[in-house]
């Protein structure tokens, strides 16, 4: 599997310049709020996903003052060889390089360096709208299919013509049946992998809900989409006239969305915050589960500040998850440096511990 050995971070947030080197085991980064520890979790997740983990444009993660950011690290591959990869962002430009070869599709190193985050942001996930869970939906399914990923950008491309045709009016509908017919093809295998993948999530993440909690609520997670009815193509003839008048595509499958339900009801409406809390990252934990049988092996795993929120009886069984056999590399942050050396030092004797502030992060022993 994948490890990430070594980090170098230039102008990312507020981090001016760090060389960090990590343990293949557990790397604890402890420090208050605001010091950096997220940023240097996003940076290791940007170098997997090529974006941040967080929905903002790339200029908001250049450093203040500066015109970009780089980011290099170096990784022991599942075949025990060493790679280097880096990127390099700045205003227009974003450049992926792996072992001095420029990739020509960034898309191409999704899913080179398989990786799941847990962070206080995932609370969009329940609070916010279906943007957000189709964007964690295609961040599980890119990384591990990247079909998946060319059919969701073909897609969108189209509907992005679709819908200039659609605001300037001047429609030719031989034209738009072509395009209505090439959307409905990409959209299929979307559709279908999308549906697979609540079918997969939905037993494991009551699986661990239940580790977690210790309570016995029901969770479930359900998908939504237009294409439940009919073809897309048979949908985009129904919601013509509605289009016209709006100037937009109204249906398919930019629509589609997530129910996370607890009890029957959305978990939104009646789970308090440490249950929502609890399936979100029962949630995640479900994606680490299925990328790794997948792959074959573990991929990065992720958690910031994940015992917000949490009581310590739950942090027990979330410790007793992290424990278990078949995880692989992980990063941990919380402002509680000695409940974090408390928990990890439970885990596990290979672990290496930083401290943050202002950016700047020093190993300790």
């Amino acid at each position: 599997m994948p490890t990430l050995k070594k980090i170098v971070v230039q102008d990312f947030r507020n981090i001016a310049f760090q060389e960090l080197s990590f343990s293949p085991n557990v790397n604890c980064i402890s420090g208050n709020n605001g010091e950096g520890k997220t940023n240097l979790m996003d940076a290791v997740y940007y170098l997997s996903m090529t974006k941040s983990a967080f929905p903002s444009p790339d200029r908001y993660n250049w450093r203040y003052g500066t015109e970009g950011f780089s980011i290099g690290g170096v990784y022991r591959m599942d075949n025990g060889l060493e790679s280097r990869f880096s990127i390099k962002v700045s205003d227009g430009e974003k450049k992926l390089v792996r072992d001095e070869k420029t990739y020509t599709r960034i898309s191409e190193h999704i899913g080179v360096l398989p990786v799941v985050m847990v962070s206080p942001g995932d609370g969009s996930l329940v609070s916010e709208s279906g943007e957000e869970r189709r964007r964690f939906a295609n961040g599980v399914l890119s990384q591990m299919d990247r079909s998946y990923l060319d059919a969701v950008q073909t897609y969108n491309r189209l509907l992005a013509q679709r819908n200039k045709m659609l605001k300037e009016g001047s429609l030719d509908w031989d034209l738009v049946a072509v395009f209505d017919a090439r959307m409905a093809a990409a959209a299929l295998p979307v559709y279908e992998a999308r549906k697979r993948l609540a079918d997969g999530l939905r037993p494991v993440v009551q699986s661990y809900y239940k580790l977690i909690s210790g309570g016995g609520e029901d969770v479930s997670i359900d998908y939504r989409s237009d294409l439940d009815k009919a073809s897309l193509e048979e949908i985009f003839r129904a919601h013509r006239e509605k289009d016209l008048a709006l100037r937009f595509t109204t249906a398919g499958i930019q629509r589609d969305d997530f129910l996370f339900t607890m009890d029957g009801h959305p978990i939104r409406r009646c789970g308090s915050q440490g249950q929502q809390k609890s399936f979100l990252v029962s949630l995640k934990f479900a994606q680490y589960e299925i990328m790794r049988d997948r792959y074959g092996y573990a991929p990065i795993l992720l958690l910031d500040d994940v015992f917000d929120k949490l009581d310590m009886d739950r942090i027990g069984n979330l410790i007793g998850m992290v424990a278990g056999s078949g995880f692989g590399q992980i990063f941990i942050t919380d402002s509680n440096k000695v409940r974090l050396s408390g928990i990890v030092d439970r885990i596990t004797d290979e672990s290496a511990y930083f401290d943050t502030q202002g950016g700047v992060f020093t190993q300790v022993e």
